[in-house]
């Protein structure tokens, strides 16, 4: 019974070693952060997409969305999803996460919004907040839009 279980102790022992050994190699783990002048690269492309929205601007803004998104889904297509009805102000970007397997960071955009044609009940109330989150794709060391889905 002593030497079954010595064995068992040393089995364990061995697997523990090999698990303390895997953290020790060579290979670096993917990077899970951005650094600072990927997330600087990110924000202005995220900024400059939304001052073509804000300016509606949306043919330069279409530009800004995926590869993937552009094969499928025509300028014409994107335009005809925005209304023209809202005023935006762009006041905050924050990079909320990033996963390098995928190269896909998750943004938040903070906008203040309020209806062009103002109404009794909306002219109380003026800019509303709001926080849009949006995904972004790096292909080829540029940020994309990325669809929401």
């Amino acid at each position: 019974m002593l030497n079954v279980m010595s064995r068992l102790v040393a089995v364990l022992m061995m697997g523990f070693a090999l698990t303390l050994g895997a953290g020790c190699s060579s290979v670096p783990p993917p990077q899970q952060t951005l650094t600072e002048s990927e997330t600087a690269a990110l924000e202005s492309r995220v900024r400059a997409r939304w001052q073509a929205l804000i300016d509606r601007d949306l043919e330069a803004a279409y530009e800004f969305a995926s590869p993937n998104y552009r094969a499928v889904f025509s300028k014409s297509m994107f335009i005809r999803n925005f209304s023209y009805s809202l005023d935006w102000q762009l006041t905050a970007v924050e990079v909320l996460a990033y996963d390098a397997d995928a190269a896909v960071a998750s943004v938040a955009v903070r906008v203040m919004s309020k209806p062009i044609k103002q109404t009794s009940v909306s002219a109380q109330f003026g800019f509303m907040p709001s926080t849009v989150r949006e995904r972004w794709v790096s292909i080829g060391g540029e940020w994309w839009h990325g669809a929401s889905g």
